[in-house]
């Protein structure tokens, strides 16, 4: 176990899902491993209350009964005291002592009071990822997956690529349990872990096995501030990987899969990084597509070692190590879209690096079912086939969605919790591909009048309806529809305007189509 090692005062910064789960870990190692912990809540809410009074209670239970009610001081922690918590943003102000290790939740940002008091307080900052990757077993494998888009399918899909491979893999982080849980668990080998930009920017020393960075578009500036530090972060799924554990297994066991950095190269940010590692010689990495697309071939392109692409028959390869995979056909998937194509190179490019079969991938390839929520079909109203893309928050996912029906005329809606990003790529995108958008929803007006806006380049036929909810913008969208059409939700925003989640938006959605599909009697 990579974990043996003592890790000293333990600070964990916020009580999300990663924060609760480092809180608990470390809870178990008391008085071993860790000699004091001290949780920095948050905001006081009943859950957090509950969780930290629980917590309290049981190691006063089990490591000092004679002591539990000293447990759990709320503010400063005694000297003498092993767990200590407090609420509020000033929770580390005061002499609450030094850490060893700091562990920050994704939620809080590096410019927040409490992150910065934070890692003025530790030897070091780290995410629950990267203490997860440290305490997992040395001979286990670690397959890391970010960018903007894409990352739930692709993590999905390469957990079902290499189980079905015969691997012991499952998917963790942000779909699947908390990193640290499947440690904890010990119930895996190969942990697929879908990765956040926030939960990149506190890495130090991570280092996967295998690592995918797919697109990067502008997302999540409030947090990171600009897009540059957005994609410093993305970029750092890999910066340890040629001075981490990857690295030394590769050099110690000559059977051992080397470490493969897999990068989608058909993005002008991403391509910028392998353009860099091109040039400092490295031979690790896998480009997907060239500037001219998904189908282009980065060896027949520059020269470089290896690659993943589409050929002229659809046909999935990647190049690796000196050896060709050919791993079926883009029409043999059934999740739909080019964009989708390209993830299911990355995933099978993962498989490859790993030593997966061949036939083997390309089987489990063509098993794999549409995610809820991603281009999800969900059944027809009168002739009209449905689908629910409630995940597509933003304008680059939505623009792939839009790219998912050749041949269909498509009736999409589009509208929610405006994030008010520039909208004539969507617009001119929209006209290309739709034969009408349906407006709605707090950013309803505002995409209505991009549409006004650019009129004159809207094809003859083509129609900006609007609505004022989701449920009014699906009948619309009904009433618009012909007979072979596709209705696409897909609304490159947020859902809190009318919902709770993407996922709570796009369960109402399927209910509406069951609903309208009942009374239509189709």
């Amino acid at each position: 176990m990579r974990g043996a090692e003592h890790i000293g005062n333990v600070l964990v910064l916020g009580l999300g899902k990663s924060g609760k789960s480092a809180a608990r870990y470390c809870a178990d190692l008391l008085g071993t491993r860790v000699d004091s912990l001290f949780i920095a809540a948050g905001a006081r809410t009943d859950d957090s209350v509950a969780f930290v009074e629980s917590l309290a209670e049981e190691i006063g239970r089990i490591c000092h009964p004679e002591r539990s009610a000293q447990r759990g001081v709320e503010g400063s922690p005694r000297s003498d005291a092993t767990f200590s918590y407090a609420f509020g943003d000033d929770a580390l102000e005061g002499d609450v002592g030094h850490f060893d290790v700091c562990i920050a939740s994704p939620g809080i940002p590096f410019w927040h009071e409490l992150y910065v008091r934070g890692a003025e307080l530790s030897d070091e900052l780290i995410s629950e990822v990267e203490f997860a990757w440290r305490e997992s077993d040395e001979d286990s494998t670690w397959v890391a997956i970010t960018g903007t888009n894409g990352k739930t399918t692709t993590t999905s899909l390469a957990a079902h690529l290499l189980r079905e491979c015969g691997f012991a893999a499952d998917a963790v982080g942000n779909i699947g349990d908390v990193c640290l849980d499947a440690v904890a668990a010990g119930k895996t080998q190969v942990y697929v872990a879908e990765v956040s930009s926030y939960q990149l920017y506190s890495t130090i020393r991570f280092a996967p096995d295998v690592a995918v960075l797919l697109n990067i578009t502008p997302d999540h500036i409030h947090w990171h501030q600009t897009l540059e530090a957005y994609a410093e972060a993305k970029f750092k799924v890999f910066a340890g990987m040629m001075h981490g554990r990857g690295a030394s297994a590769s050099q110690n066991d000559a059977e051992a899969p080397l470490p493969c950095i897999i990068l989608d190269a058909t993005n002008d940010v991403v391509r910028a990084k392998v353009r860099e590692m091109r040039a400092a010689g490295r031979d690790d990495y896998i480009p997907m597509g060239t500037a001219d697309g998904i189908h282009g071939d980065m060896r027949a392109k520059c020269g470089a070692a290896n690659a993943a692409f589409l050929d002229d028959d659809d046909m999935l390869h990647v190049a690796f190590g000196g050896e060709e995979h050919v791993l079926g056909a883009a029409s043999d998937l059934q999740i739909k879209g080019e964009h989708n194509a390209s993830n299911a190179l990355a995933a099978a490019a993962v498989a490859v690096a790993l030593g997966a079969d061949d036939a083997a991938i390309a089987n489990a390839l063509a098993s794999f079912k549409p995610l809820v929520h991603r281009i999800e079909p969900c059944g027809s109203v009168a002739g009209v086939e449905c689908y629910n893309d409630s995940k597509a928050t933003n304008v680059d996912a939505t623009l792939k969605a839009l790219q998912a029906f050749p041949g269909k005329r498509v009736v999409i809606m589009l509208g929610g919790d405006d994030k008010g990003t520039d909208l004539s790529e969507l617009v001119a995108a929209t006209h290309e591909h739709a034969g009408a958008a349906v407006c709605y929803g707090e950013g309803g007006p505002r995409f209505a009048q991009a549409f006004a806006d650019a009129a004159a380049n809207a094809p003859e036929s083509f129609a900006c309806l609007t609505a004022e909810h989701m449920e009014d913008a699906f009948d619309t969208a009904l009433s618009t529809a012909r007979e072979g059409d596709v209705v696409l939700l897909s609304p490159a925003c947020a859902s809190f305007d009318e919902f709770r989640s993407f996922e709570h938006r796009g369960d109402v959605f399927k209910q509406l189509v069951a609903a309208r599909a009942e009374a239509q009697g189709a």
